[in-house]
């Protein structure tokens, strides 16, 4: 079921798929956004009807398909929602960015002034699928970043109806409204808007191919999140580790999709020689086991390093969306992660707590792009302005040197524009503060 690989030979032929091995995708996402950008509304009823089985008479969800969505979640779903939602908020509220201004003694005053965006768009997967605790997870970093409009697009199902669970995730975050439609047409109308969908300043918000491809054709003309390819686990382990840990949490991640990615990076040899094992009994008893097999017989691996440092030479390679560390001292090796989107501590952290509870965002950077891509948070909501004032006294202070500088790179005008007031303030012989 899993690949077995030493450490060395893992990194060298180790390979992730990139946006130009799916030629035949781009293109027809490059026809849907245009499609979409031409005929609004009744191009991405069309492409819902032929995705999604079924076009909406609305694609705006009414306030009779909340009420309905209201009676029909459980209780318990209803509660743990809630208590989810909680955390999420309390840990975004400790990741805002904050205004800032500085004067010195001679008047200058350097800042910066951190203000919300005004509409953001989070794409929601759904489908024959529910994911409320991806809605919980981009629309409420953007609620308490303070985003004066935040609207959801998420495929419908049969029927035409959006999962209540979502419905009901969307109203107890904050969206001020949800659309019924999916895929690369629902980012084209989110990013140029329709008769119904607004246009949003960014897009947020996990999704498939199709979805990613769309995103990244539109980024630009609004801002994304990050571009998503599947998602991935990577636990490091040592002889410490359970077998049936390790093995609950690779299929965790192998059940999301064929094309999701785990592995296991391990010193030890008794846990490369029971965790196959482990794999097929617990694979077994899964509703999802037949994707979770796939996912693991095409991008999984088990790979054998020699010690703890040659391990974690490939976890950095790899900077991979989730990291667990299931090792006898989790705390020292984290000091020497470089690259990773979440990092899971000890073996009681599974990657499911960080999906649906703990609070840090599970909109994370995949395909190796945690080398250079944060989780996002309520900070990926805020914009920030530079903020310069000079007095006069300041400007002469500097003059000169500015003036030197434009002249460098031949840009006269520039150079003026300082030169004039110079010699203005010098001529007043003023080099007070007004």
């Amino acid at each position: 079921m899993l690949k077995i690989l030493d450490a060395g030979s893992f990194r060298k032929s180790f390979a992730r798929r990139t946006f130009t091995d799916y030629p035949q995708e781009l293109s027809r996402v490059r026809e849907i956004i245009s499609a979409v950008r031409l005929n609004g509304d009744e191009t991405v009823r069309k492409f819902t009807a032929e995705f999604d089985g079924e076009a909406p008479e609305s694609l705006r969800v009414s306030e009779d398909e909340f009420a309905c969505a209201e009676r029909l979640v459980d209780g318990d779903v209803r509660e743990a929602l809630k208590r989810a939602a909680q955390n999420i908020a309390a840990f975004h509220r400790h990741v805002l960015l904050r205004s800032w201004q500085e004067r010195d003694k001679s008047g200058i005053v350097l800042g910066e002034r951190v203000t919300a965006l005004d509409r953001v768009g989070a794409y929601v997967p759904g489908g024959g699928a529910a994911y409320p605790s991806s809605v919980l997870m981009t629309v409420i970093p953007a609620k308490i970043a303070g985003v004066r409009e935040v609207v959801v697009a998420t495929p419908p199902g049969a029927g035409g109806v959006i999962n209540p669970y979502t419905l009901l995730a969307a109203r107890l975050a904050g969206a001020d409204a949800v659309y019924k439609c999916g895929g690369a047409q629902a980012i084209a109308a989110l990013a140029y808007g329709t008769e119904s969908i607004p246009a949003v300043d960014k897009i947020v918000g996990p999704g498939n191919l199709y979805v990613t491809l769309a995103k990244r054709e539109v980024a630009g003309m609004v801002g994304i999140d990050m571009l998503a390819g599947p998602s991935e686990v990577l636990v490091l382990a040592d002889d410490t580790a359970r077998a049936d840990f390790v093995a609950a949490d690779l299929l965790a991640q192998a059940e999301h999709d064929v094309l999701a990615a785990a592995y296991c990076v391990t010193t030890s040899r008794r846990l490369a020689a029971e965790l196959p094992v482990e794999l097929e009994k617990q694979c077994a008893r899964l509703t999802r086991g037949s994707v979770a097999k796939q996912a693991l017989a095409g991008q999984g691996a088990l790979v054998l390093a020699r010690d703890l440092p040659e391990a974690l030479e490939v976890v950095n390679k790899l900077a991979p969306e989730h990291l667990e560390l299931h090792l006898a001292d989790p705390w020292q090796a984290l000091e020497k992660v470089r690259h990773a989107g979440a990092v899971f501590v000890g073996a009681y952290t599974p990657e499911s707590l960080g999906d649906y509870w703990a609070g840090p965002n599970h909109v994370l950077p995949t395909a190796g792009a945690a080398r250079f891509y944060s989780p996002l948070s309520a900070a990926d909501f805020q914009k920030r302005s530079s903020i310069i004032h000079y007095p006069a006294a300041g400007l002469l202070g500097a003059a000169r040197a500015v003036e030197t500088l434009a002249a460098a790179e031949g840009l006269t005008a520039h150079a003026l524009a300082v030169k004039i007031r110079r010699e203005y303030l010098e001529k007043q012989n003023c080099g007070d503060n007004t």
